[in-house]
């Protein structure tokens, strides 16, 4: 098979190029950044995707597209300018990468496209699955359009993978916990009863090829191994770095320091089913996932 990968040098991208290279698969990476863009793929090209569509050539041949393309959610504070960033890496990207999937001949089959459970807004009091309404938060809204936009492809099987919380090492959001930790300085956020909705890298990688392998996957696929709360996950963590975990940071802190961000990425969660599209999970487990990452 020969896959394009957008946002190939990122955490998901790079994990996901060379599982796919792995396997024998032919990969066009594209990115910003073009050299490293052809080290993790057979070959590299240059995509802003703001700016224009994909050169021709990148598509060229090519049997399925992925897109993970996007700037980074938790980096930077959400100024009116940096939402503008937010929304238009992903839902401007996609519109201008949709176009270039029109003209490209052949036309690749399929369109595995990024998503968020952010989709699902807070959803503490339920368990949500794919076909549960979307919320009305800045994210629920992002992500809502940025499905919109990767759904435009007519004629191509589409797929959204709902990504959750990933751990893996080398990046995502364990990358940010860890520091703290290993200081022993770890603890619950806030009340520690938000949900967790995570999965293993392995596992979001591995969910991203079935859903290129298996023509009966189509729509919304939630990328979600399990659910835990911040306190359950705060202890597991603990455990698979042997560190302590008795220093709590109150949410009024993590209001000052992150404003809307606080409670939209740290503070409410998410009770969201896992996927059942066929994929066995090869890290279900919380504890084992953790451990896997941290030694």
């Amino acid at each position: 098979m020969k896959v394009a990968v957008a946002g190939a040098t990122g955490f998901i991208g790079r994990a996901l190029c060379a599982a796919l290279k792995a396997r024998g698969d032919a990969v066009h990476a594209l990115s910003r950044d073009p050299a490293k863009a052809a080290q993790v793929g057979t070959r590299g090209f240059f995509w802003d995707g703001v700016v224009g569509p994909p050169p021709a050539e990148a598509l060229a041949g090519v049997d399925a597209v992925v897109n993970l393309a996007g700037e980074g959610i938790a980096e930077k504070s959400w100024t009116s300018e940096r939402r503008q960033i937010l929304r238009d890496s992903r839902i401007e990207a996609t519109r201008h990468l949709v176009t270039a999937l029109r003209e490209a001949t052949p036309s690749p089959k399929s369109l595995v496209n990024g998503s968020a459970i952010g989709f699902y807004g807070v959803a503490e009091d339920r368990e949500v699955d794919e076909s549960s309404p979307p919320g009305s938060d800045f994210l629920a809204r992002l992500v809502v359009d940025w499905e919109s936009a990767a759904k435009e492809a007519v004629g191509l099987r589409v797929v959204l993978i709902r990504t959750g919380i990933v751990v893996g090492k080398g990046g995502g959001a364990l990358a940010k916990m860890l520091l703290p930790f290993k200081l022993g300085l770890g603890g619950r956020l806030g009340r520690g009863t938000q949900s967790m909705s995570w999965i293993h890298l392995d596992d979001e990688v591995g969910l991203i090829l079935h859903a290129l392998d298996t023509p009966s996957v189509r729509g919304p696929v939630n990328a979600v191994a399990g659910v835990a709360s911040n306190a359950e996950f705060t202890k597991a963590l603990g455990r698979a770095l042997r560190r302590p975990t008795l220093f709590p940071a109150p949410a009024f802190a993590l209001r000052l320091m992150l404003g809307e961000r606080a409670d939209l990425l740290l503070l409410q969660g998410q009770r969201v089913k896992p996927a059942s599209v066929g994929y066995r999970f090869r890290h279900p487990e919380l504890g084992e996932a953790l451990a896997s990452v941290t030694r």
